[in-house]
C-alpha cells in the first residue's frame, strides 16, 4: 500500500506559529540588512565625493520613499540584533522550554519596535534624518 504522506515536513502542514514567523522573519532581515548595506556604501561614496553629492543623497534619503527604507532598515537592524540575542541566550541552554521559547519571540519583536521608534523619535527631535 502506497504511503500518501510527506516524505519531509512542508510549509503548508504546520500550524503558523509565532517561533517559527520569527526564524522566517530573522532570515529575511538578515538579507534585508546585507541588501541595505549597499546603501550605507553609497552615502559614503556621496560623502568622499563632495558637499554636493553628499547633498544629493541626503535629499534622495528625506522623500518618503527613502524614509520609509531607513525606517525599514533600521527596524531590519534592530529585530535582528535582538532575535540574534535570543539565539545566543538558547545556544547557552536557556529558554527551550515552549512557554520561555514563545515569550521571547514576542519579546523580540517588541523591543525591535520599540528601539526602532526610540532612534526615530530622537533624529526626529535632533533634527531629522537625512
Amino acid at each position: 500500500m502506497p504511503d500518501t504522506r510527506p516524505l519531509s515536513p512542508h510549509l503548508q502542514i504546520y500550524k503558523r506559529q509565532v517561533q517559527m514567523m520569527t526564524s522566517i522573519v530573522h532570515r529575511a532581515t538578515g538579507i534585508a540588512l546585507a541588501v541595505g548595506s549597499v546603501l550605507v556604501v553609497a552615502g559614503l561614496l556621496h560623502l568622499a565625493a563632495g558637499e554636493d553629492s553628499f547633498n544629493h543623497f541626503k535629499s534622495i534619503l528625506g522623500s518618503s520613499v527613502g524614509m520609509v527604507l531607513l525606517v525599514g532598515w533600521s527596524w531590519a537592524l534592530f529585530y535582528h540584533l535582538c532575535n540574534g540575542i535570543r539565539h545566543l541566550i538558547q545556544d547557552a541552554g536557556l529558554g527551550y522550554d515552549i512557554p520561555q521559547f514563545v515569550r521571547s519571540s514576542w519579546l523580540s519583536v517588541a523591543a525591535s519596535i520599540v528601539l526602532t521608534v526610540l532612534v526615530w523619535a530622537y533624529v526626529m527631535t535632533a533634527g531629522g534624518a537625512a
